[in-house]
């Protein structure tokens, strides 16, 4: 099943633009993207993007504090 989604644009100034894309919430759900996960957009061509997540190594042990 897909979803629609509409193409957000701010413009910020005259020559400043910023494009959106919204990802629906049971989409987001069905791949288990997270809250400030780091994706890449890839273009394949002009009718297919790639959502690629980026593999991120896994953060070391906390040090002790000193308190």
């Amino acid at each position: 099943m897909g979803y629609i989604s509409t193409v957000q644009v701010i413009r910020r100034g005259p020559k400043n633009r910023q494009y959106y894309m919204i990802c629906p919430a049971p989409l987001a759900q069905a791949l288990e993207i997270q809250k400030g996960e780091l994706v890449e957009w890839v273009v394949e061509d002009k009718k297919t993007i790639i959502l690629r997540r980026n593999i991120v190594a896994k953060k070391s042990a906390r040090r002790p504090s000193h308190g």
